[in-house]
Formats: C-alpha cells, sequence, structure tokens
C-alpha cells in the first residue's frame, strides 16, 4: 500500500481553534436568546396572572354588593343624594341587619348583624377611591352607585405587578317599601 493512501486512512480529523471559538460564541449567542425569551414569556405570564386577579377580585366584589342592595329592604346610609365609602343596608334578615360595607387599610369589607368583619378583598389587592352614591329619585326603589379603584400590590415595584383598574356599578333595591 502507498504510503499516501496509508497516511489518508490514519488522519484524524479535529476542529481547530477558529472552528471552535465559532461554535461556542454560536452556542453562546443562542443560549442569550433563549434565555431572555424565556424570561420574556415568564414576565408576560406574571402580568397576565396580574390582570385577571384585580379583574376577578373586583367582578366578586361588585356582584357581593350588588346583590345585597338588590336583597336589602332600605339604604340607610348614604341617604338620598349623598355619596359616602360606607353603605349601610337595612335587611329582612334579623341575622343580616344591618349589612355594613366599609374600606379599612386598602380593605373591602362586610358586616352582617352583629358578627365581625369579613375581608371581601385578598391582601394582593389594594382597595381605594371606593364610593356609594345614593342616586334613587324619589318615589322610587332605593339605587346606589358603586365605584372603586383596585390596585394589585407591586411591593417590589416591578412592572409586572403594576396594574390598577376601576369598576364602577349600580343597583337597586327590589323591593319598594
Amino acid at each position: 500500500m502507498s504510503i499516501f493512501l496509508q497516511s489518508s486512512l490514519h488522519k484524524k480529523y479535529a476542529f481547530t481553534l477558529v472552528e471552535l471559538l465559532l461554535y461556542i460564541a454560536l452556542a453562546g449567542g443562542m443560549l442569550i436568546v433563549i434565555s431572555t425569551l424565556y424570561w420574556t414569556l415568564i414576565q408576560a405570564k406574571i402580568k397576565n396572572q396580574t390582570i385577571a386577579e384585580v379583574g376577578q377580585q373586583g367582578i366578586q366584589t361588585m356582584q357581593i354588593i350588588t346583590q345585597a342592595i338588590r336583597n336589602a329592604e332600605a339604604i340607610t346610609i348614604p341617604t338620598n343624594g349623598d355619596s359616602g365609602s360606607t353603605l349601610s343596608l337595612s335587611m329582612s334578615n334579623a341575622e343580616q341587619n344591618p349589612t355594613i360595607f366599609d374600606l379599612s387599610n386598602g380593605t373591602l369589607r362586610i358586616t352582617e348583624g352583629v358578627g365581625s368583619a369579613i375581608s371581601l378583598t385578598s391582601d394582593r389587592v389594594i382597595v381605594s377611591n371606593l364610593t356609594f352614591e345614593n342616586i334613587s329619585r324619589i318615589d322610587t326603589p332605593g339605587t346606589i352607585q358603586i365605584q372603586l379603584t383596585l390596585t394589585h400590590t407591586n411591593p417590589g415595584s416591578r412592572n409586572e405587578y403594576d396594574f390598577t383598574k376601576t369598576f364602577t356599578s349600580s343597583a337597586s333595591l327590589r323591593f319598594y317599601p
């Protein structure tokens, strides 16, 4: 066998230094792109969860308040034409009379009868700008307009937890006294 043929059969293939550096740079660039994309996806997921939580708690809170108004016999506070941050309803059920909605340290609460106050919102949201306006007209069932603002808690001042939404609704008494 010739030397040329024999040397080509035993030739080992290896990477040159330039090829090795090129592969490392390419792999590093891909890792940076993938990790940046992954981090962006995580932030978007957290932002969506934040928006969903504020929306869910706002809707749930408004449903509880409007249902209580519809089931009430009378609106005690605020009086006709006034507004305030407390709503007091006269209920037909003695255990629920009075039903009071108020704000304490950024938490919306309900108190039914002589029972203790129950939080309607979690510690992950802060309630502000709570207003109950009695917009009732003479000789009509009582009507209350409710407005509140929910802000997600953001102790680290991170952008993905920064979200605020204002909810507005109104409800009328079902039964006219």
